[in-house]
């Protein structure tokens, strides 16, 4: 067991897959651990890369985990994207997506002007340029993702509109194994217009930044804990947050070992009940 972290943190920010669930399944003790967190005053977030689905379905589905939480505690690469767009880029109204309804679902609640690019296809393409003007175009992970919904994204980017990527995983696990993630879209739209995109999921620090910004936390009192090398633990290394690397997910005690540089996290832990001990709880 490695040594215990002190003081304790005032922010944890979890990873959602492969730390608080595998696919449909919870991760044993995740529950516990969270929950003693908050009894012990922690303030918790719970941070995704995943842009498809609502903040409201992860609060259902974490309830059903036993861990109650509410929208303002969830971060998908979505709702940071919304975030960073009204803190740093508060000009950007009009929106071309390319997404799924999620996401959809999520810019428009926020009050932005949403065309989703299909749309955007059947009204405003015909092989040449839109007729209509964005200020950005959003990009995330669409299954529907075809050459006509990429013609009309990069057609606006080259007419001039701002490129954001809600984030960069060049593929994710399912039970089928791994598909194409949202980095194949972004790098489709890359070449297709040009134009280089600013990513705010991770590995980019923009999800654990956003979070610090709302929640009032200097990135020296936070604690990330992922599963994920390449993502999670370069991410929090970005903003200045401390990690732990958990192994119930993509990397292994001998994985783990070997990392260095950026995916070297702060601490490795076997499981929760191990980041428990950590952070000096006991779970019951």
């Amino acid at each position: 067991m490695e040594r215990a972290l002190d003081p304790m943190p005032r922010l944890v920010i979890f990873d959602l897959d492969g730390v608080v669930y595998r696919g449909r399944r919870p991760v044993d003790g995740a529950a516990a651990l969270a929950t003693s967190l908050r009894r012990s005053g922690v303030l918790l977030r719970f941070a995704t890369n995943n842009s498809m689905a609502t903040r409201a379905s992860y609060v259902h589905r974490l309830s059903e985990m036993g861990i109650e939480t509410d929208s303002d505690e969830i971060v998908t690469s979505t709702s940071a994207t919304i975030d960073h767009l009204r803190a740093h880029l508060p000009e950007v109204r009009r929106l071309l997506a390319v997404g799924a309804q999620g996401m959809l679902d999520e810019l428009r609640s926020a009050a932005f002007e949403t065309t989703a690019a299909g749309d955007a296809v059947e009204a405003d393409y015909d092989g040449g340029p839109l007729t209509a003007s964005y200020d950005a175009v959003v990009a995330g992970l669409d299954p529907a993702f075809d050459y006509r919904r990429m013609a009309a994204a990069s057609s606006a980017l080259r007419a001039g509109a701002r490129f954001i990527a809600t984030n960069a995983d060049l593929r994710y696990p399912t039970s089928a194994g791994f598909l194409p993630g949202a980095g194949s879209i972004i790098a489709a739209l890359r070449a297709a217009s040009g134009v280089e995109p600013l990513v705010i999921g991770k590995p980019e620090p923009g999800i654990f930044q956003t979070i610090l910004e709302r929640a009032g936390v200097e990135p020296a009192q936070a604690l990330a804990i992922g599963d994920n090398p390449d993502a999670d633990i370069v991410a929090a290394h970005r903003a200045g947050i401390d990690s732990i690397l958990v192994l119930t997910g993509v990397a292994d005690a001998g994985a783990a070992a070997l990392l260095a540089g950026e995916r070297r996290p702060g601490r490795v832990a076997r499981d929760p009940v191990e980041v428990a001990a950590l952070l000096g709880l006991t779970l019951s």
